[in-house]
């Protein structure tokens, strides 16, 4: 069984701590056969990255803020969203201020589902309306790093997609990927891979500085 030393983990939110991928897709499909667009192709390449930057790429003539807020409201009143396994029981089982979710969903989508859903509070929350550049770009988990006080090569980030991934990365972290959302061979790019967060074991080391990641 492998065994990592970490300060801290970053989780991504949707394909990692809740199971959202239907409902992501059904609300983009939703949203571009009202534009007019491949629906297939942008749910795929949509996973991962923020909202906002996904309707710039496919539809720069439209007000990107204002259809961010229309999808992602209609997303976060979509009771098909439920947690993932084991993702209560590892939160749980991390030290507070030890760990924090960097999703590239809007705050208010993040906060609503973390509240319906009864999952316990990150000591960090960073979200699409904290950066400037989402996804792969590595400033959302720098941010998560800063907010949490530590260097960036000291946390460990669990991750479903390659734009996450790339982004990890690109800040300096390790990543741990699972194929949620998307199948093994899309995730090689991760420095390790498990299948689903019920492998994941953590616990503070014998001196309690540092976190004890077992998979």
């Amino acid at each position: 069984m492998p065994s990592l030393s970490a300060s801290a983990i970053l989780f991504d939110f949707d394909g990692v701590l809740v199971d959202s991928t239907t409902v992501v897709a059904a609300q983009y499909t939703r949203w571009a056969q009202e534009q007019g667009l491949d629906a297939e192709a942008l749910v795929n390449f949509a996973h991962g990255v923020r909202t906002v930057e996904v309707i710039r790429q496919w539809a720069p003539h439209l007000d990107a803020e204002a259809e961010t807020k229309r999808i992602e409201e209609r997303e976060a009143h979509d009771p098909a969203v439920t947690v993932m396994p084991g993702a209560v029981d590892l939160l749980k089982s991390l030290p507070q201020g030890r760990w924090g979710i960097v999703t590239s969903g809007g705050r208010m989508l993040a906060t609503t589902r973390i509240r319906v859903l009864g999952l316990p509070e990150p000591s960090v929350l960073v979200t699409a309306d904290d950066v400037v550049r989402g996804k792969p770009d590595p400033e959302p988990y720098t941010k998560g790093a800063q907010l949490l006080g530590l260097k960036p090569a000291d946390c460990m980030v669990v991750e479903d997609a390659p734009a996450g991934i790339r982004a990890a990365q690109a800040a300096g972290m390790r990543v741990i990927s699972m194929p949620s959302t998307y199948p093994v061979e899309a995730l090689d790019e991760a420095d390790f891979l498990v299948s689903g967060l019920e492998q994941v074991r953590v616990q503070l080391d014998a001196h309690g500085g540092k976190l004890r990641i077992e998979f």
